[in-house]
């Protein structure tokens, strides 16, 4: 398998400037593959992309912090996420993927390398087996640690996937609103089936992520702003944005991070609902102690 390359070396410096302390909640890291090897089950090998490349970018596109997310290609080997926390300076935190029958002392030493959270992925193309009973002893077993549970899963699997996420106890980000067809409208049959199941269940967040992937139209991305706006802005409070960089499996369509960047202020159309997306929901979700202090 030959490696690939899914990122541009040269994004683009964004226009739309993030308020102070906004947080990139979706990012990789690839290796470095001498140190962090990949999954032998992994579906694709990358380039390098390590934890300075990541932090480079984010200081060029405005970021103040990261949440790293585990990428399949490492499968449940957390190591290179934990080495790119480690080098951040407390600037961030991470989402792992778990072996069913990981044992509560290493949940332990995840949550004190900076792991906050537990992602299951239900993508066919990416995972070979995702075992809905292991995942939910799992998601009871990290309550006790205050994470929330990730998942990533294609619209068809929504109603499917419904009761599985109801009995999951704690709070739950849905990766990219389950990829949704965004070419139909914020009432199109997709996105006004994630919308009503985000009204029917008040625990589940969302990432309003890669545009690059769900639009149809490409750059501007017209459609995906004109189906995800209506989305900020009744779930204002429960909304997460991310870059998605090193954007797996992009290689054929490399997207321009700062692009993606200049899509905030026409998702999230004022400074109130800015604040929200890139600072009060992520510090709460991830930061929570730092945010807990600075309301008092």
């Amino acid at each position: 398998m030959s490696r690939i390359r899914s990122w541009t070396d040269s994004p683009s410096k964004p226009t739309y400037r993030p308020p102070a302390g906004a947080v990139d909640t979706h990012c990789h890291v690839f290796g470095p593959q001498a140190g962090f090897p990949f999954s032998v089950k992994a579906k694709y090998l990358p380039q390098d992309a390590g934890p300075d490349m990541l932090f480079a970018l984010r200081d060029h596109l405005g970021f103040s912090r990261n949440v790293v997310v585990q990428a399949s290609c490492h499968g449940t080997d957390n190591r290179a996420i934990l080495n790119a926390i480690a080098k951040s300076e407390g600037r961030a935190r991470g989402v792992a993927v778990v072996d069913p029958s990981i044992s509560n002392p290493e949940l332990d030493a995840l949550h004190a390398g900076g792991i906050r959270g537990v992602r299951f992925n239900f993508l066919r193309r990416l995972v070979d087996d995702a075992p809905k009973d292991k995942f939910l002893e799992v998601a009871r077993r990290i309550e006790r640690l205050g994470w929330h549970v990730v998942i990533y899963f294609e619209a068809d699997l929504l109603d499917e996937l419904t009761p599985f996420m109801e009995a999951i106890p704690t709070d739950i980000v849905i990766d990219h609103m389950g990829r949704p067809d965004v070419s139909t409208g914020p009432d199109g049959p997709e996105m006004l089936a994630f919308r009503n199941f985000l009204r029917a269940h008040p625990n589940v967040w969302t990432k309003v992520s890669c545009a690059e992937r769900l639009s149809a139209q490409g750059a501007p991305f017209d459609d995906f702003v004109e189906s995800v706006a209506p989305l900020v802005e009744e779930f204002q409070d429960r909304v997460l944005w991310g870059t998605d960089w090193p954007h797996p499996n992009m290689q054929d369509a490399i997207p321009d991070d700062g692009a993606l960047v200049d899509l905030i202020p026409r998702l999230a159309r004022s400074k109130e609902l800015q604040t929200k997306l890139l600072i009060s929901n992520p510090m709460r979700l991830y930061w929570p102690e730092e945010w807990e202090e600075e309301q008092q």
